[in-house]
């Protein structure tokens, strides 16, 4: 588990399609360098966030660190675009002593979305998100959470649909802390929506299967007379 609070970038040193070695697997690999600032107490078998995505170190020196990617794992994310000097967020796993000053992620990427515009706004930047899974927006509210690359971040603005959209603002402080800053319009980033929408969604539906028709019915009068009181409050 995760914060949200990237605590470092990291530049890319080597991706290995084919890593022969006892840490590569046989696999995919991945070294990151740079990362002495989050390595004093790293162990082999640890779980790391790059670019938001929950990864396990196999190998590690005072600098750098190897970890491994899953076929499933590059299916779902940006991984496999990264090339040797670019720059990836990274996070270490919470400890008991960790501040929640995001929340709670999980490092398990739902989509890829890509850039479609970046706005300035003062000293700040809005960023306009696309996801290449519409149904994720369904997940995403105004000023609630989502994850971009690691990073927790506020949705300022949310388009639902299947063009739809979100967008979040970054403020000074935080361009400087995250690799979204310097990405341009087309550029992807990893998607990780909050995983509470989720929960309440499956209770939901699973309590709702579980009754009558007849108890679904009057849910579905309820909301019908919600909906309809709220277009009537928008003059619609």
């Amino acid at each position: 588990m995760f914060t949200g609070l990237v605590e470092i970038i990291g530049t890319v040193s080597a991706l290995e399609d084919l890593d022969q070695s006892v840490s590569g697997g046989g696999g995919t690999s991945l070294t990151i360098s740079e990362a002495e600032d989050i390595l004093g107490d790293a162990h082999l078998g640890d779980s790391i966030s790059v670019n938001g995505t929950c990864l396990t170190i196999t190998e590690f020196d005072t600098t750098s660190f190897k970890v491994g990617v899953a076929p499933e794992t590059l299916r779902r994310t940006n991984l496999g675009s990264l090339k040797k000097g670019s720059r990836v967020n990274l996070e270490r796993a919470v400890s008991a002593t960790t501040r929640m000053g995001g929340h709670n992620v999980q490092g398990h990427v739902d989509t890829i979305a890509s850039i479609a515009s970046a706005t300035p706004d003062g000293n700040a930047l809005t960023f306009r998100f696309k996801p290449r899974d519409p149904s994720v927006l369904r997940y995403i509210v105004e000023k609630g959470y989502v994850t971009i690359d690691g990073a927790s971040l506020t949705v300022t603005n949310v388009e639902d649909g299947k063009d739809g959209w979100w967008e979040v603002m970054l403020i000074a402080y935080t361009q400087e802390k995250v690799v979204t800053a310097s990405k341009k319009p087309g550029e992807d980033v990893n998607v990780e929506v909050d995983q509470v929408g989720k929960y309440v969604e499956k209770s939901v539906v699973g309590y709702f299967e579980s009754k009558s028709n007849g108890e679904f019915a009057i849910l579905e009068k309820m909301v019908s007379k919600l909906v309809e009181e709220k277009l009537q409050a928008l003059g619609k």
